[in-house]
């Protein structure tokens, strides 16, 4: 299947084109990249009848090269593998799974999966880009879909196998080939590269966030990113929800046909990129099938030794909740009083303390960073003192 910006602008004018009709029964539209989703009260309107009406709606739209759409260009600052999006590949490195071909760097993954010469490389083509933005809300809260709009900058990537348990808050990243801005904290699969400034606002209305509409982009929308420092992103972020941090943004438009000229253009440099591109992703392909890294299956149970008899005189402490341990906070042989953090699980998206019920002295460790466990488990076998 192509990247195939011609089908997603068809789908723009049928979602226009539907809207206008005032058909009767209709909810809403949700367009997708290639589809509409249209939502229906089937008692006021028959499924046969709103297939014939939307044959004949479709039957009458324009080619995409008769077509020019609203286009802003939106500069947002990017932190260039932010401390947060480092975090998020450290704790699936730890706990998830640590041999992953996108581990421990996923801008490294990046450069060697797109055939690029270094880190630089991947940073000029990300910064260079001027990504089109296909869809909104693919990872909530009015997250981004976009793509860039030269194909010589279009890096292309595959998403975690598994995924992410934990992603923060508008990271950036690529799947496939798409970049993504994350719209909440959450789970994820894409590929990270930095993080950026919120693309939703809930509560305040500002400049570019209204009650009508609490997410900052727009289809069509061109975003472009600009270097920040990680220090620089943090005061952008505390600011711009309260409408203290302006955007640069630019009206324009974006035509189908011009776009096409383009590409038509630079046709040559065009296919020796991506001949070049397919050459890396198969080379990377095959270094994971020669080293059994091709596929995963993911083992859900837990092994021996969270379980068995526990020592007269002692006590275990056990996992409230099903998870995966991030972090052991003792030792053999430490005394811990009541109340202390022993571990923490990483569970549905939540960091959750293993505290201790009652004094003791720790006796057995059963579980140590990037064990599986389930409700129950011993973790921690603590002698009475």
């Amino acid at each position: 299947m192509q990247l195939d910006i011609s089908l997603r602008l068809r789908v723009h004018l049928l979602m226009q084109a539907v809207t206008a009709a005032k058909l009767p029964g209709l909810i809403d539209l949700t367009p997708g990249i290639r589809s509409l989703q249209i939502h229906y009260d089937g008692t006021t309107l028959a499924r046969s009848r709103l297939l014939g009406l939307l044959k004949e709606i479709e039957a009458g739209l324009p080619p995409a090269q008769a077509v020019t759409v609203p286009s802003r260009t939106v500069y947002l600052p990017l932190s260039w593998n932010d401390p947060q999006a480092e975090l998020a590949m450290r704790k699936y490195q730890e706990l998830v799974r640590p041999n992953a071909p996108w581990c421990p760097s996923n801008i490294e993954f990046i450069r060697r999966i797109n055939g690029l010469a270094d880190e630089q490389a991947v940073k000029d083509t990300i910064f260079n880009a001027s990504y089109l933005v296909m869809g909104l809300g693919d990872v909530y809260l009015g997250a981004p879909v976009a793509t860039p709009l030269d194909p010589r900058h279009r890096l292309v990537t595959t998403k975690y196998n598994p995924a992410r348990t934990w992603t923060p808050e508008n990271a950036v990243g690529i799947g496939g080939a798409y970049m993504c801005i994350y719209g909440m904290e959450g789970p994820g699969g894409y590929q990270l590269f930095g993080r950026t400034i919120q693309v939703w606002n809930t509560w305040r209305q500002t400049p570019v966030f209204h009650k009508e509409k609490p997410w900052l982009l727009d289809f069509f929308d061109q975003i472009r990113f600009f270097p920040v420092s990680h220090e620089e992103l943090t005061e952008a972020r505390a600011a711009f929800p309260h409408g203290g941090y302006p955007l640069r943004i630019e009206e324009g438009e974006f035509s189908y046909a011009a776009y096409e000229a383009e590409l038509a253009a630079n046709a040559a440099s065009i296919g020796a990129f991506k001949q070049k591109q397919q050459a890396a992703f198969e080379t990377e392909r095959l270094r994971w099938k020669e080293q059994g890294l091709d596929s995963f299956i993911v083992n859900e149970g837990v092994g021996p030794g969270l379980g068995g008899d526990i020592p007269e005189g002692c006590f275990g402490v056990e996992s409230a909740v099903p998870g995966n341990i991030w972090k052991v906070l003792v030792e053999q042989g430490q005394t811990v009083a009541s109340g202390d953090t022993l571990a923490i699980i990483e569970s549905m998206k939540m960091e959750i303390n293993v505290t201790a019920h009652a004094a003791g002295t720790v006796r057995d460790l059963r579980a140590g960073p990037g064990r599986n466990v389930k409700a129950g488990d011993v973790l921690v076998v603590l002698e009475e003192i």
